[in-house]
């Protein structure tokens, strides 16, 4: 079933399953960043849609096999050392440091988007892996412990830069107003009418770039730039954070067109955190989409390409798709998902 191992099985195995939602975030993206983020604190306003990261683990009695759809790796370890990070699957490889996972296994994992998308689906992955683990092991932690978990392996075990929110977002699920202090974080569900849910779905386009993104190469450049007193990017920071709560605002008020502006508002502000955040391919798509009815949009994750995020005029949606599809962009449709992290058992 997973390509690892095609040797029929006596006996009946257990599968440990997790899938974990993807996000957009709408504003505050940044701000969930050390050191902003003990310095002044963050939030964000984000939500999850139906598309996932999946991880599935079936004991077995060899070795740790890993096979990454996304990644296109196959790697075997052993189970009883624990793993140094060389770059490939270190996520993996962290979830299994952390938990101290000893034994034999099968670990498979995919995703529903491209690599580099701007979505949060390295972050999700590590929720969904350590969904599938504390399932294997039996153990229980609530939706904050298993996010700071994976903050601990993503950010501090493996070195990745980056912020929070991600982590935050896959697991709890749904609208979330999402605050982030220097001694914890609190997640704030929203409760957004039907109707104006609706709408904003209705009036929202995702559109893939063409382009991956490294969002290290442009973290590390906004928190140099914060260190070094840079007031542009300081400045981009401040106005972020104050724009995901003005956007809450509007979001559950049903002031859409207003929700928009402030996205466009968003991305200006977005685009003072470093001067990679975007590059004249990506300029030329969002003056086009406003062109011809957008009101706002941004590019989602840290920058650099991955999806851009349109909000368009009550009656431009259509037009905006068809500009889009002239310009080779694909738009990808999605819809909201309320829940957070999944996880169950079966058996093969």
């Amino acid at each position: 079933m997973f390509g690892l191992a095609l040797r029929r099985k006596a006996a009946i195995s257990t599968l440990y399953r997790a899938k974990a939602p993807l996000r957009i975030s709408f504003a505050g993206g940044g701000t969930d960043v050390s050191p902003y983020l003990e310095e002044h604190g963050g939030c964000v306003l984000s939500c999850t849609i139906d598309k996932y990261c999946f991880a599935t683990i079936m004991p077995a009695a060899h070795d740790i096999q890993v096979r990454s759809l996304d990644y296109d790796f196959f790697e075997v370890y052993e189970p009883d050392q624990k793993l140094s990070y060389d770059g490939k699957l270190d996520l993996v490889k962290g979830v299994l440091n952390v938990l101290k996972i000893r034994k034999g296994m099968e670990i498979f994992l995919h995703s529903d988007v491209p690599v580099g998308s701007g979505l949060g689906a390295s972050s999700t992955m590590t929720v969904a892996l350590l969904g599938a683990a504390h399932a294997l092991k039996r153990s229980t932690v609530n939706e904050y412990e298993l996010a700071e978990i994976a903050y601990h392996i993503e950010r501090e075990e493996v070195g990745i830069k980056g912020g929070k929110q991600d982590l935050y977002a896959a697991t709890f699920g749904g609208f979330n107003y999402i605050e982030f202090y220097k001694d914890k974080t609190i997640v704030n569900p929203l409760r957004v009418p039907p109707d104006i849910l609706n709408e904003l779905q209705y009036r929202l386009i995702l559109c893939y770039t063409g382009k991956r993104r490294v969002s290290a190469g442009i973290v590390e450049d906004q928190v140099r730039r914060y260190r070094a007193g840079n007031e542009e990017t300081i400045a981009g920071l401040n106005t972020t954070k104050q724009l995901a709560s003005d956007m809450k605002n509007s979001l559950l008020l049903g002031k859409i067109n207003e929700f928009g502006e402030l996205l466009e508002e968003g991305w200006v502000a977005k685009c003072k955190f470093s001067n990679k955040m975007t590059d004249p391919d990506i300029d030329e798509l969002y003056e086009t989409a406003k062109k011809n009815g957008a009101i706002g949009g941004k590019l989602l994750g840290a920058g650099g390409g991955g999806y851009f995020l349109l909000l368009c005029e009550h009656d431009k949606w259509h037009k905006v798709t068809e500009t889009l599809s002239r310009m080779n962009r694909k738009k990808v449709d999605f819809a909201f998902e309320f829940s957070g992290l999944q996880t169950w058992r079966t058996h093969v």
